[in-house]
């Protein structure tokens, strides 16, 4: 059951980053072919400007997220109960040590990042270590060692970039729609021209930011199934992380967090309610983690 359900999760999270790329695709073909009709370079300039996004995030996320949540970096002597519980983890798991940060908040939460598992880190509230015993502890723990062993600190940076990339490009294209070429408005135009640009104008400006957030989102939710999934593998212990999961979706939201980080955290660090639809969760409904743990 456990190795299936990995299984199963890598096989969707390769999906999704296959949507992703579709896309990123569509939106640069689109913008290309509202400026100048040409689709191809348009595509060009999205895979470039992915690029060098990702070469300017990736030697290290780590840092710029941690600072966007106003974490502080720990030694073994400020908090040595701690440290040791995320050395045993990472120990289980066979990645490198961390770095270890704590955020003074008081709602309980903590999530991983970086940029592999040599230039990791992770951080929990102070909120989190009041609350959890040392066996739910470890369930919280083990569940973010799984997100850097299973490199979904990558995929989730690469993730971010994407959307980001995605969302300049939906930018670029509402300041400047009114300079876009209008030779395709011609009276030689068909009627199919008119429509694929009508078309591409929706996408590009609308349709392209929401899929690539939905997508993101769906990334999010799949991640935190495997993740939790893996941490039963290093503690054998579901219970730790079901009762884990319990306390802390009985509580508020965080103070200071940094909405676009809110996807690395075990929980919803906001307690958004998005109504009748799941499709914006960052995060699957903790009733169903629960579910899928007991099963194991």
């Amino acid at each position: 059951m456990l190795f299936q359900q990995i299984a199963r999760n890598k096989r969707k999270t390769v999906g999704i980053m296959t949507v992703f790329a579709v896309i990123l695709a569509l939106a640069g073909a689109g913008l290309g072919y509202l400026f100048g009709n040409r689709p191809w370079l348009g595509l060009g300039i999205a895979l470039v400007l992915s690029v060098i996004y990702m070469l300017l995030v990736l030697p290290n996320p780590a840092n710029l997220v941690m600072s966007l949540n106003h974490a502080q970096e720990i030694s073994e002597q400020d908090n040595p109960t701690l440290w040791h519980v995320v050395e045993d983890m990472a120990m289980v798991g066979r990645v490198p040590m961390p770095r270890v940060f704590i955020i003074a908040d008081q709602s309980p939460n903590a999530f991983a990042t970086g940029r592999d598992p040599d230039h990791a880190a992770i951080a929990v509230t102070q909120g989190l270590l009041d609350l959890m015993n040392r066996e739910e502890l470890e369930g919280v723990l083990g569940h973010e060692i799984s997100h850097i062993r299973n490199y979904d600190i990558l995929v989730s940076t690469v993730a971010a970039v994407l959307v980001g990339v995605i969302s300049y490009l939906s930018g670029l294209a509402s300041h400047f729609i009114w300079w876009a070429d209008d030779d395709n408005d011609s009276d030689s135009d068909s009627t199919f021209v008119v429509v694929f640009k009508v078309v591409a104008i929706i996408f590009v400006l609308i349709l392209g930011p929401i899929c690539a957030s939905l997508a993101q989102m769906a990334l999010s939710r799949n991640r935190e199934y495997l993740a939790d999934a893996s941490a039963v593998e290093l503690t054998r212990n579901p219970q730790g992380l079901i009762s884990a999961l319990e306390k802390i979706s009985g509580t508020g939201p965080m103070k200071k967090a940094d909405a676009s980080s809110a996807g690395l955290y075990i929980e919803d660090p906001l307690r958004k309610k998005n109504g009748l639809s799941h499709l914006f969760d960052s995060h699957p409904p903790t009733a169903d983690r629960i579910k899928r743990l007991e099963k194991m």
